[in-house]
């Protein structure tokens, strides 16, 4: 584990120390969700391991248990137990070549964020056997990109359009306006076989549960959280269907879990497709899913951003092909 890490001031303190750590939540830091906060501070302590610590209420804020989603606000206290215990690799440093492929993924940019075409394949941010996240790449590339976070989640294989806030002031506004529906997201989905003409919401309950560490799967369960999807068709193909699709919530897995609950999982889904299915499009290893559109209010203004992302060129492909 490295031996240090920062304050909310920027000091030095020791992380493996025997002792408890208290910091404080600066404005810089206001809106930050509570494992952002760890992970950033915690410099080579496994992810899973400051899940772990959470959920377990060694971490505390202001002497209560909180969630890692919880959002710190200025001033909180934030209790840090001692830890202990093997490093995760350092962080990776991004290549000239992913700098490159990023700086030319970015699709909008202002002095509050910046939208990028996240490419497939790319995790948005690092954790366990993962050295470097699109996230992580961005704070290396560009001083002014230093102190960004990440406004809302794509899977590690999903590409398109992905919010990035440099402030703390546009990361509380857009993660409210996502948790009050008011952030319209479109995406592209190639499915296997005939998408019903009459199926356009899907409205399940939806549960996560982890298989391992660092791996999550997502099932239908009335136990679970209220999730819903809206859909249009596009194209119809011998084999597949392409798929207009808009999520209202934003559960892990949502488009995919759904997707296969209705008997036709999105090509390439190795984790989601199940056993049977049509064996056509059995050999796409690349997940056919892609955020296309995204439209969301910006702090103190009626402007609207409007975003759309260039399909990735392995999907597009395969469309063309089919």
């Amino acid at each position: 584990m490295s031996k240090h890490a920062e304050d909310s001031a920027g000091n030095l303190f020791s992380a493996d120390s025997s002792k408890v750590q208290f910091q404080k939540v600066s404005q810089a830091q206001d809106g930050q969700r509570l494992d952002n906060f760890l992970i950033r501070r915690l410099k080579g302590v496994p992810r899973s391991r400051i899940y772990r610590i959470i959920r377990r209420g060694e971490v505390r804020v202001n002497k209560k248990r909180c969630k890692p989603e919880y959002k710190l606000k200025c001033d909180d206290e934030v209790r840090i137990p001692p830890f202990f215990g093997s490093a995760e690799p350092k962080l990776g440093k991004p290549s000239p070549g992913l700098q490159n492929l990023l700086s030319s993924s970015v699709l909008y940019e202002d002095e509050q964020l910046l939208v990028i075409n996240k490419p497939a394949g790319l995790a948005v941010h690092g954790g366990t056997g993962i050295r470097l996240g699109l996230i992580e790449a961005l704070r290396q590339m560009r001083p002014e990109w230093s102190e960004t976070e990440l406004a809302h989640r794509l899977d590690r294989d999903t590409s398109g359009c992905l919010v990035i806030a440099k402030n703390s002031r546009f990361l509380k506004h857009i993660q409210n306006e996502l948790k009050l529906r008011n952030v319209n997201k479109h995406y592209l989905a190639l499915v296997h076989g005939q998408w019903p003409g009459r199926l356009d919401i899907i409205n399940v309950a939806l549960r996560k549960r982890e298989i391992s560490v660092g791996e999550r799967i997502v099932t239908v369960d009335a136990a679970g959280k209220p999730s819903i999807t809206r859909f249009k068709l596009g194209q119809r193909f011998a084999h597949a269907t392409l798929l207009e699709v808009m999520p209202e919530t934003g559960r892990t897995h949502q488009i995919r879990v759904h997707c296969q609950h209705a008997g036709h999982p999105i090509v390439g889904d190795a984790k989601y497709t199940c056993r049977g299915a049509d064996k056509s499009l059995s050999g796409i290893k690349n997940l056919c899913l892609h955020a296309w559109k995204i439209e969301f209010s910006v702090p103190d203004s009626k402007r609207l951003i409007r975003v759309q992302a260039s399909v990735d060129k392995s999907m597009q492909g395969l469309i063309d092909r089919l």
